[in-house]
């Protein structure tokens, strides 16, 4: 049996310290982002790929994510680009770091100002094809398996200036595109789809991990193709993202997760992890650790614009340990006796029908079901001890068990 860390031992223990088994990832842009907002510049100086890699590393991550500009300026020759790869893999080397997934920019530069595989415009859609497999070549080159796609400007703001039927067809043609790609060069790489709700456009296509999970099966090559799920993206949907999560492992398509936190239905914040929604972290952790979830655990979320340098890697490293903290209080939960004992009884019941249920349907199952006498009252009457489970679950969040 697992042996319960007290609060006193967590004081002198470094149980929490990141390691690279943790599989703990982080982009570019997330310990790269400068802390610009609408309302005011940057405030932070510009830290270099390499230099990213070489701190991630000390700090104990595993792994560095890109979109193809966080590292290849979008106006490089061949030749600077040639370098920046060559310097940036030796880095990973250098520091033991890997690439396990990749992304292609595709909503910052002016072109993309009406989306991009949805845009009205064929020579954007075209040219967007183009990056996607310049960068898919790149991704490919240094190491990565999986291939994220955020819709970024894919939606409208005029919703009469895009037919969405016309919209989501363009979307399965890119996607089904990019597939054949990948499938004709011999790449190890999977897709994994992004929703998000609105932002920067007022609403985008595909918005959440239900829509993105039906759009999978339309796919020619869905087996291919998973999900991207955010916290953030469905909390600005005031959505239960562990539930959203859970759909996706049942459905064995969570190929990828970013993690991030977020104060409720607002803009898309990328908050340091655990640092406002802890009991629902503690879920969601509990989830992917007790499903058997061995993808990256990747951060997609940035410091707070009144940190300098240091305050960066603050924040990487607060998103890693909290991680480990969900975890350990997690294992604690399972290793529990007496929520144990008390799950137990919540999910006994009376077992008379039990045996006929999860099955299937078959014609003797029906008929003995409709011939079913059951109490009502008593079914009626039940408790379900929530509030003594639910307390219970509270303590050991905060320690105290």
């Amino acid at each position: 049996m697992s042996t319960i860390i007290t609060p006193a031992q967590e004081r002198t223990s470094d149980l929490y310290t990141p390691t690279k088994a943790d599989k703990f990832s982080f982009g570019l842009w997330t310990v790269g982002n400068r802390g610009r907002d609408p309302f005011g510049d940057a405030v932070r100086p510009t830290l270099t790929p390499v230099n990213i890699v070489k701190k991630l590393s000390e700090l104990g991550a595993w792994g560095v994510n890109l979109h193809d500009n966080d590292l290849v300026p979008f106006e490089a020759t061949p030749a600077e680009r040639d370098r920046i790869v060559r310097e940036f893999k030796q880095a990973l080397n250098d520091y033991g770091m890997v690439v396990p997934m990749a992304t292609t920019n595709l909503f910052f530069h002016p072109i993309f100002k009406d989306g991009a595989f949805t845009a009205v415009d064929p020579a954007v859609r075209a040219f967007a094809l183009q990056k996607t497999m310049r960068a898919i070549d790149l991704g490919v080159e240094l190491g990565a398996t999986t291939y994220v796609f955020w819709g970024g400007r894919e939606g409208v703001d005029a919703e009469a200036s895009k037919d969405p039927l016309v919209a989501v067809k363009r979307m399965r043609e890119a996607i089904d595109f990019l597939c054949q790609y990948v499938l004709d060069n011999g790449y190890n790489l999977r897709f994994a789809l992004e929703p998000k709700p609105n932002e920067p456009r007022s609403d985008t296509y595909l918005p959440t991990v239900g829509h993105m999970l039906a759009f999978i099966y339309t796919l020619a090559h869905p087996e291919m193709v998973g999900l991207n799920p955010e916290v953030a993206h469905e909390n600005m949907a005031n959505l239960n993202f562990t539930h959203s999560v859970a759909q996706a492992l049942e459905a064995g398509k969570l190929f990828h997760i970013d993690l991030n936190d977020q104060k409720g239905p607002r803009y898309d914040q990328d908050l340091r992890f655990g640092s406002e929604n802890i009991k629902n972290h503690f879920f969601l952790v509990k989830l992917l650790e007790d499903s058997g979830y061995t993808g990256p655990r990747h951060f997609d979320a940035h410091a707070y614009r009144t940190e300098d340098e240091q305050g960066v890697w603050d924040f990487a490293l607060g998103c890693m340990r909290t991680y480990n903290m969900f975890k350990e209080k997690a294992r604690r939960f399972n290793a529990d006796p007496e929520i144990q004992a008390l799950l137990a009884e919540i999910n006994g019941g009376d077992q008379t029908y039990g045996g006929l249920l999860g099955s299937g349907y078959s014609t003797e199952t029906a008929t003995r079901l409709k011939e079913a006498l059951f109490d009502l009252d008593a079914l009626a009457r039940r408790g379900y001890h929530y509030e003594k489970l639910d307390q219970l679950s509270i303590e050991i969040i905060l320690g105290t068990r």
